[in-house]
């Protein structure tokens, strides 16, 4: 069965989450899983020590990222500045990606299991800081062809496009001229797994979604 964290981005919500990973490695299991990055999107910052359970579980999701992507990062950090809560749709699950479902986390373990295990635990202790993954909130201007465009039509192409690191959010409807309207909208992403760039160029700018959009522009960013 699914768990729901709602409001994960406040007080009360990392409450819940806290007490969820309370005995727990991971939200799904002893190995990291997409439910982790899900999560992980959703968490502003290191929750601290107020909440031990879920700032170990953060600690230990970004050195796997920060693994899984060795470029360099600058290790930027703001504190003021604060998303919009995120409505994040479930991602639709690649071919291939349900090797987690088969694993037998119950089986008998053998001295091997135990001494690598043991390895792998002392790696990660004798490791230097681990660098976290970075956030950023942009807003994006998406404009239409003109005033007959659909445009609950347009947002929802938009919000179509789904892949890990990539958390929509609110949006709104402002007037250009003309009885023209663009959709402002608010994403979150994981700095190292969502290029917006790429996300405009690769995906909102050609089809099917070209069908209602003609351009796209960055209005903000900011690291988070």
């Amino acid at each position: 069965m699914a768990v729901t964290f709602s409001d994960i981005h406040t007080e009360s919500g990392l409450k819940s989450l806290d007490e969820y990973l309370a005995g727990k490695s991971y939200i799904s299991g002893d190995q990291i899983s997409k439910d982790d990055i899900k999560v992980y999107g959703a968490v502003l910052e290191n929750p601290g020590d107020a909440f031990t359970n879920a700032s170990k579980w953060y600690d230990s999701v970004s050195s796997q990222l920060a693994s899984s992507f060795p470029g360099k990062a600058t290790g930027v950090r703001v504190g003021a500045a604060a998303a919009a809560p995120v409505e994040a749709a479930p991602a639709k699950e690649a071919a291939g990606d349900d090797d987690d479902d088969d694993l037998d986390l119950f089986g008998d373990e053998t001295e091997e299991d135990k001494k690598a295990a043991e390895e792998r635990e002392k790696a990660k202790k004798g490791s230097s800081k681990k660098k976290e993954s970075g956030k950023s909130s942009v807003l994006l201007d998406v404009k239409p062809w003109d005033d007959e465009t659909d445009m609950v039509a347009l947002e929802k192409a938009v919000r179509s496009i789904e892949m890990p690191g990539l958390f929509w959010g609110a949006s709104k409807l402002a007037p250009v001229g003309y009885g023209i309207k663009k959709l402002q909208i608010m994403l979150t992403i994981i700095d190292d797994l969502v290029s917006v760039d790429s996300l405009i160029e690769e995906r909102l700018t050609v089809e099917p979604c070209d069908e209602y959009i003609q351009s796209c522009d960055i209005v903000a960013f900011n690291k988070i």
